[in-house]
């Protein structure tokens, strides 16, 4: 459900005006039309799968750039095809850490969790040309449900 929302949410309302953003931001020889990698989880290969399908204007008229890969491709991408000022591609990520280090408990001790809780952690950002953003979003998972607790938090993650 947090991936689904927030790829679908990203790929029908954020995409125009990121284009348009790098378009502005880029070196003269940035591709116009980059390869837009979005690096997440199984679960939000098979979201970006289903936008793709469903055609939807916004996603339609980038269909041929966008590609949806796991972490581990991306970074086994970048090696063989270094594009280190994004002038081929950019990178939007989207993926839920659900196992939250023990040495960020104490951040959340405003937000006590009931017997069977656990936090999750969903990160998201992008970066190629412009503005890099990165944010994370303390979400509550109860086994069933998952709530969020606080957006915007502090992130952790220096570089991917």
């Amino acid at each position: 459900m947090i991936l689904a929302t927030h790829l679908s949410l990203w790929l029908d309302h954020d995409v125009p005006s990121l284009m348009e953003q790098r378009r502005k931001a880029c070196l003269v020889d940035a591709d116009p039309y980059p390869v837009i990698v979005i690096t997440t989880s199984p679960v939000g290969i098979a979201v970006v799968d289903e936008a793709i399908v469903r055609g939807e204007p916004v996603v339609a008229s980038v269909r041929d750039q966008l590609v949806a890969v796991t972490e581990r491709e991306y970074r086994d991408w970048t090696k063989s095809h270094p594009d280190p000022e994004h002038l081929v591609h950019l990178n939007h990520w989207s993926w839920v850490k659900t196992s939250v280090p023990a040495a960020r408990r104490d951040e959340f001790a405003a937000f006590p969790l009931a017997a069977g809780e656990s936090f999750w952690l969903h990160r998201t950002g992008t970066t190629g040309c412009g503005p890099e953003r990165r944010f994370c979003h303390l979400w509550r998972w109860s086994g069933t449900t998952a709530v969020l607790v606080r957006p915007f938090i502090a992130e952790r993650v220096r570089r991917l």
